[in-house]
């Protein structure tokens, strides 16, 4: 279980398309067992230029879960308990951009939830806790990921709102226009809750959207499909894991508590008190929460 202040651990959750990062040495896949059920896959250990890092396959190895059915609370409590301190998302999404066109690559510091069939917290009766979601990702990563696009050559677009829909089925285009309305620069299925759940278990978060297509609301692009989009991810895979090997030295001096706080925002949230809580969810919370439980 990390702590922190110790030296980064760099998780890795990779979305449709990435299910393995090359070059990794010592490696070693581990089933880790969470109180909040089965994780979507084995986590793979190993070093990348001497730089601790775990991989997890978000739908697992062969795509087997769906957006909805992924178990993201046993996703985050299995990496807080591989000793996991900050998590690179990679993640297939559309884009509702005309200058976001496929293949581009945006560093996103925003979201917008709409989905509505998941379970979106670790806390809840027993004992309730509310952290700020106000800036959903961490800056310091966010700058790690822009110098890395820039080491590898990759064009990334550095901020962006990322609205999150439930799916599995991709988005009407009534549903596609309006979000445009609202502002949103990407579209996918699997970031939220994740990103809320990773700042419950003080860990730093960021995401890379790779766009894999226009949403429907293009005109003189065809709707969105399977075929379409699979075409785009084999090339965005390849440059995720390319950006992957490029951020490992921009984050590997860090010695201390992230500065932006990510690493003790429980300090502030726990409102249940001490003897009204419960001691069967508090020790499903053990690593989650452990470092102010």
């Amino acid at each position: 279980m990390s702590k922190a202040g110790c030296p980064p651990v760099i998780g890795v959750i990779g979305g449709s398309g990435l299910y393995d990062i090359p070059g990794l040495q010592d490696v070693r896949h581990e089933a880790i067992a969470s109180p909040f059920g089965k994780p979507s896959d084995e986590l793979v250990f190993g070093t990348l230029d001497g730089q601790q890092m775990v991989f997890l396959p978000r739908h697992g190895r062969g795509h087997a879960h769906s957006p909805t059915s992924l178990n993201y609370r046993a996703n985050i409590d299995a990496m807080k308990r591989a000793g996991v301190t900050e998590i690179l998302s990679l993640s297939a999404v559309g884009s509702l951009r005309e200058d976001l066109a496929p293949g581009a690559f945006v560093i996103v510091d925003q979201f917008i939830d709409r989905s509505f069939a998941r379970e979106k917290s670790f806390f809840g009766e027993g004992c309730v806790a509310h952290v700020s979601m106000a800036d959903p990702v961490c800056s310091r990563l966010g700058d790690a990921l822009e110098a890395a696009a820039r080491d590898a050559g990759i064009a990334a677009t550095r901020g962006g709102t990322y609205i999150v829909m439930e799916g599995p089925q991709f988005s009407t285009r009534a549903e596609s226009n309006l979000y445009r309305s609202w502002g949103c620069d990407v579209i996918g299925m699997t970031n939220m809750p994740e990103a809320k759940l990773a700042r419950e278990a003080e860990m730093c978060y960021a995401t890379v959207a790779m766009v894999t297509d226009f949403d429907c609301w293009h005109e003189t692009h065809d709707d969105v499909s399977v075929e379409a989009i699979i075409k785009v991810l084999m090339g965005n895979a390849d440059k995720g894991r390319n950006l992957v090997r490029a951020v490992a030295p921009h984050l590997s001096t860090r010695n201390e508590t992230c500065a932006a706080g990510c690493q003790t925002c429980l300090d502030t949230a726990l409102i249940t008190a001490p003897d009204a809580r419960d001691p069967a969810l508090l020790a499903k919370l053990d690593a989650v929460a452990g470092r102010v439980l």
